[in-house]
């Protein structure tokens, strides 16, 4: 029988359980408790351990193994996809409107799910790290400035840990994905975290990796300089349709 993973203390500042030790069912919840602070999730991130637990639940810290990630250079779009994408009027740009995209990502409708794990609690925290500079929305917009997709997540040195992506248009996630890991591929971040695998994901090119190997990539990237603040102005403005070339898109304008 699995042992109950350990309670969180008060304190902002403490240690984690190594992630090794998260357990095996359910897989990779590691610990229970604690709080959402800055300080804390930070730590959470820069150690391979994220949180997820629905209303109602305890906060759920969690390590799994294996763990889902795309390399910058690795995510795929179909040529369909790429030729819809060449006519198409959308732009990408980052941090222009960060609660709009937690909002969207939390009313999402999930295969299987119901509600969402998008707790206010947890608005509330993604929206303190984003104000730090250390949560990011890169933000799919269509011809009239509209939201057509995005995604969430959090920076720790050169370590992008993805949250959560919608579509409002479709294929909307998968342009807001496509451009960041081509922006952060320029700027020498060659990782992105995506958790849990699922179909769609792994259609866009994602890999598990054992969680030994994705813990010690973390590790080394999370201590190298990153890019805190925020980066409407270094990600700039990025055509979609520029993401629909063979030979790989062009460095964004700046805004």
């Amino acid at each position: 029988m699995e042992l109950l993973p350990p309670l969180l203390g008060n304190d902002p500042e403490s240690p984690f359980p190594p992630a090794e030790s998260a357990l095996r069912e359910p897989d990779g919840l590691l610990a229970i408790g604690g709080d959402l602070s800055a300080t804390r999730l930070l730590n959470a991130y820069a150690n391979g351990i994220f949180p997820w637990y629905s209303e109602g639940q305890p906060l759920l810290w969690w390590s799994p193994d294996p763990r889902t990630v795309f390399a910058t250079d690795g995510v795929r779009l179909s040529s369909r996809f790429r030729r819809r994408l060449r006519g198409c009027d959308w732009t990408v740009v980052a941090d222009h409107d960060f609660d709009a995209v937690l909002l969207a990502c939390a009313r999402a409708p999930r295969a299987g799910q119901h509600g969402t794990w998008i707790t206010d609690a947890m608005r509330a925290a993604y929206c303190r790290l984003h104000r730090l500079g250390h949560a990011h929305s890169i933000e799919v917009r269509d011809g009239e400035g509209r939201l057509a997709g995005g995604l969430y997540g959090v920076a720790v040195g050169r370590m992008f840990f993805g949250e959560s992506m919608f579509s409002a248009r479709s294929g909307g996630s998968k342009v807001a994905l496509a451009a960041l890991a081509h922006v952060l591929r320029g700027w020498d971040w060659p990782l992105i975290d995506a958790q849990v695998e699922n179909p769609h994901l792994v259609s866009l090119g994602a890999a598990s990796w054992p969680r030994a190997r994705f813990l010690a990539e973390v590790r080394r990237l999370a201590v190298l300089p990153g890019r805190p603040g925020s980066w409407t102005d270094a990600f700039g403005r990025l055509p979609v349709a520029a993401l629909g070339g063979v030979s790989g898109a062009p460095q964004p304008r700046p805004a």
